[in-house]
């Protein structure tokens, strides 16, 4: 699902990503930890095609991204990959129904399309009573599930999340890491989380240690992931239809 080769990465004098190498398979739930200034989000990022390489490929989903122009690029973004930040990123003018369909109508599918995934995404989060309710009137805990739900209203085939319960308490932050593992299992999406959270690391299905740029260590690594719902072929990318996140 995702093949890194050589990745480096420099700002400056600064390299932060020193020749990185990484293969996750569809399916899996992986944690990518490690100390401040390791590269964890910068990877992250390379992964999610938000920023480029200085050397190396990166093939998501069977294409390589390194060789996409800015307009496939950002369609490739709005159709195979989702987005889960710490702090929810949600529109504060729109309600949380119309925040989950925004990536829909950018991708170009229909208001009714749009409107049955979206609520259908709701009920998986229990959150259909909600639906009309504006950020300002929804918990912490409702809004990042709203922004998971986002994430997931075109069915990307990865979901990529930086340290998405760093804000959230232990009640919710339990509830946010179980509901990873429930959507990989009812959507068969992949999962790379870059969190400092250990008992979510624990409970991933492998853990990538960084350090100064570099991978050190994986922990508990199993066997793909097989799913009850195996994603279609990908469809051919459209660059006359250019998307943004």
């Amino acid at each position: 699902m995702i093949k890194l080769r050589n990745i480096t990465k420099s700002f400056g004098s600064l390299q932060v990503l020193k020749g990185i190498d990484l293969d996750i398979a569809k399916g899996e739930v992986v944690s990518i930890v490690g100390p401040s200034g390791a590269g964890k989000t910068t990877l992250l990022q390379i992964m999610g095609t938000l920023d480029r390489p200085d050397s190396g490929t990166v093939c998501v989903d069977n294409i390589d991204t390194t060789t996409l122009s800015q307009k496939q690029l950002s369609d490739f973004r709005n159709r195979h990959l989702g987005f889960v930040f710490q702090f929810h990123q949600l529109l504060p003018e729109f309600t949380a129904l119309e925040n989950i369909m925004i990536p829909a109508y950018i991708a170009g599918r229909s208001n009714k399309e749009a409107k049955e995934r979206a609520l259908e995404l709701l009920q998986f989060m229990g959150l259909s009573e909600r639906a009309s309710h504006k950020p300002a009137e929804l918990s912490g805990g409702e809004k990042q599930r709203v922004a998971v739900a986002r994430a997931l209203v075109n069915n990307p085939a990865v979901i990529l999340a930086d340290e998405p319960s760093g804000s959230l308490d232990s009640k919710n932050k339990a509830e946010l890491h179980q509901l990873f593992f429930d959507l990989r299992d009812k959507f068969g999406q992949t999962f790379v989380i870059v969190t400092h959270d250990e008992e979510l690391a624990t409970l991933t299905d492998r853990t990538i240690h960084m350090k100064d740029g570099l991978l050190a260590a994986t922990d508990h690594l199993l066997e793909p992931i097989t799913t009850t719902e195996d994603t279609e072929a990908t469809e051919p990318m459209n660059p006359q239809n250019p998307t943004t996140l």
